[in-house]
């Protein structure tokens, strides 16, 4: 399965039954509940890459990624922004790029 695979489930997933489904369970309490999960997520990654452990760090990093998703759908931002915004960083150096932000 592919991100935009995956985007495309969750986005399907935001009128679906919340007795149902995590994502619209999730999705139904609002994109601050969304963005806490994501942190836990993030945390629980760190977590992981702390300690070295590559295969809990790997599914860690998986769950990060779908809540990241979920974030972005419970705002409406389009998967396919965020990537567009990242190929228009290619080839930047992130210095550089950080100092060009106003």
């Amino acid at each position: 399965m592919t991100l935009n695979e995956l985007a495309k489930t969750i986005a399907s997933r935001k009128n679906a039954d919340p007795e149902s489904s995590w994502t619209a369970k999730l999705l139904s309490q609002g994109p601050e509940k969304c963005a806490e999960k994501f942190g836990e997520e993030a945390i629980e990654a760190i977590i992981e890459a702390v300690k070295g452990d590559k295969e809990r760090l790997t599914g860690e990093a998986a769950d990060v990624l779908y809540h990241l998703l979920v974030m972005l759908a419970a705002r409406d931002v389009a998967l396919d922004d965020v990537l567009k915004t990242l190929e228009a960083r290619q080839g930047i150096s992130g210095i550089a790029e950080k100092a060009g932000r106003a």
